[in-house]
């Protein structure tokens, strides 16, 4: 038996060496499979290594017993003190698949408040960042000029505190930041007021979304539009509220809307669907908000569409696979753009990207892009690169594909074509890209990546940041790491480089950034931040 140790301990250690080069072979490109791997083969190694020395090995009975008496103690003090939902609380996974021992987090304890008057968010200043991945949804914004040497000029922590659990990132307008986040049996959507972090209101439904792997609490980021906060929570609860007050407008729930609220094998069927839970953030189209509709396998509305001011349902867009069958929602949110002269809404499904109209939500077109909302999901977003190409990433060995749309004929749906398509390049699992001076940059597996786009060849890949988020300024790219470090990279093709770095939050970070004015507004699952960049 002890040759299996050895086996599978060898296979352990390759799989660690082939892992730390630049461009590992398929499958060792993905690091989940390589920790999935390592984790069952560490396992195997363990329990037979366990095996041997309690019975077969030739030690002494007092010391075979001895170990076997102390591995039976820990494993039902493990069962009884922590549980099973405890222990995803003590050991959560990274977005690679690889376990981490962490300490409890603290207590966001409860939203008191304060007496400042209504929040403002009808007006609006050069500064705001309404939306999800910024003002256009391009990961990228034009300013402020950020200074490039953080060693003598750090930037400053202006607040820091406590939030509940959630992925969602903060909204921003006339100096006050919106997100979601789950506190016990609801979801709350907030608001904050940036300069010192204060509470200004709150509203909370009951529900909540869990999942061992994928956390808890809500997933989508808040929009705000004249005066209106506009947010999709992971049950499917769509809201919305005034800015001012944060006082209920409407509401409308697409799990019961579409029949997947029910039990089915002892899941609910929603969840059975979208396993990590619903994680669009709504898009407001002229007078309308769409979100993606989700329902039963074969039947699913990929977009829907109502009425922003009162909620009234415009239209339903459903997506038809090549089986006949309706494509399920993916964890994408869908954005504009102008393509073949047809201005337009993306979406990213299941299994397809395409393309809708946007005042009927008829399909202008339909390109395969494999996937499973409950294994391998997409959920980078499909980014306009100009008026005829758009950019498709994933995770999972997916990569990067770019396509070239035109039209066919008159107003009839819209021709794709592949232009290239890289299993191993921009391989962004959560993260989104920022396309600049006809390059891509991403976090590509957690490695920062840097794209040639017209060729589909790689300028450079360097900075193991692993499944964080990045937000593009100007000529600087902020990084925020998974761990919760706020890095400062250039912007440029010729070369890696990183200007600084600060730590920013604790624990795990898959949270989009939020910039308003110089004020960098940053969260995970346990605490948000507010640094003053330079």
């Amino acid at each position: 038996m002890r040759w299996i140790v050895g086996v599978t301990l060898a296979l352990v250690l390759a799989i660690a060496v082939l892992r730390r080069s630049i461009d590992p072979p398929f499958p060792l490109n993905d690091p989940a499979i390589c920790n999935i791997l390592s984790v069952i083969f560490a396992f195997i190694a363990a329990l037979t290594l366990g095996i041997w020395f309690c019975f077969l090995s030739g030690y002494g009975v007092i010391a075979r017993r001895g170990v076997l008496f102390v591995a039976m103690v820990l494993i039902t003090a493990s069962v009884l003190t922590i549980g099973i939902r405890g222990f995803t609380r003590v050991i959560h996974v990274t977005g690679s698949m690889a376990p981490r021992l962490v300490l409890p987090g603290r207590d966001p304890g409860k939203l008191e408040f304060q007496s400042a008057g209504p929040a403002d968010l009808a007006a609006t200043t050069p500064n705001d960042f309404p939306q999800f991945l910024g003002p256009e949804r391009s990961c990228w914004i034009p300013g402020p000029e950020l200074a490039r040497d953080w060693s003598k000029n750090p930037p400053k922590l202006l607040w820091k505190r406590p939030i509940g659990a959630a992925w969602s990132a903060f909204a921003a307008v006339n100096g006050y930041a919106v997100t979601m986040e789950q506190r016990e049996a609801e979801e709350w959507v907030t608001c904050y007021e940036i300069a010192t972090g204060r509470p200004v209101w709150g509203h909370a439904i009951v529900a909540r979304h869990e999942n061992p792997m994928g956390g808890i609490g809500p997933r989508g980021t808040p929009t705000i539009h004249e005066g209106r906060v506009y947010a999709l929570g992971a049950t499917g609860v769509l809201r919305c509220l005034d800015g001012a007050t944060g006082k209920l407008l409407w509401s409308d729930d697409l799990r019961q809307r579409y029949d997947t609220a029910k039990t089915v094998n002892w899941t609910i069927l929603d969840e059975a669907l979208v396993q990590w839970g619903r994680a669009a953030s709504p898009l407001i189209v002229d007078n309308l908000v769409v979100v993606p509709g989700g329902g039963p396998a074969g039947e699913a509305k990929n977009l829907v569409a109502f009425e922003a001011a009162t909620g009234k349902l415009v239209w339903e867009s459903e997506n038809r696979k090549e089986d006949g069958g309706a494509d399920q929602i993916s964890y994408a949110s869908p954005s504009l753009a102008t393509l073949a002269s047809r201005r337009q809404i993306l979406i990213v499904n299941e299994s397809t990207a395409s393309g809708h109209e946007r005042a009927t939500g008829e399909r202008l077109w339909t390109y395969p892009w494999p996937g499973h909302s409950s294994a391998n999901g997409s959920a980078s977003q499909a980014v306009a690169i100009d008026d005829r190409h758009v950019l498709l990433s994933k995770g999972y060995s997916g990569g990067a594909e770019l396509i070239v749309l035109s039209a066919a004929d008159g107003d009839g749906p819209l021709a794709v074509q592949s232009i290239w398509k890289a299993p191993r390049l921009l391989q962004t699992k959560f993260t989104n890209v920022v396309v600049k001076g006809g390059y891509a940059y991403g976090l590509s597996e957690g490695i920062l990546e840097c794209v040639e786009l017209p060729a589909g060849k790689r300028a450079w890949k360097n900075g193991r940041y692993e499944h964080g988020q990045i937000l593009g300024v100007g000529e600087l790219l902020l990084v925020l790491s998974e761990d919760g470090e706020l890095c400062l990279v250039e912007l440029t093709p010729a070369k890696f480089n990183q200007l600084g770095s600060v730590p920013a939050l604790s624990g795990k970070t898959w949270n989009t950034l939020c910039l308003f004015g110089n004020r960098l507004l940053v969260r995970n699952a346990q605490e948000a931040a507010c640094f003053e960049l330079p």
